[in-house]
């Protein structure tokens, strides 16, 4: 089962851009993720789809089966 932590950040332009990391380590703890989160903020790290991001809205983790069929 593959896991990925989906942040989601609102933009200077006010739109919603997402950022997600494959594997993360878990249990997710909340304020840590939160943390993390700010400090991509401040660092001006990424431009999202609309500009800056300039706000934590929120985070999941996404869990996700895959089931491969061999077609004959």
């Amino acid at each position: 089962m593959a896991k990925t932590l989906e942040m989601s950040f609102l933009t200077g332009m006010g739109k919603t851009s997402k950022l997600s990391v494959e594997n993360p380590k878990e249990p997710i703890d909340p304020i840590a993720v939160k943390t993390a989160m700010d400090q991509i903020i401040a660092a001006n790290a990424f431009d999202g789809n609309g500009g800056d991001f300039v706000q934590a809205q929120g985070a999941k983790l996404v869990e996700r089966n895959v089931t491969e069929y061999e077609l004959a």
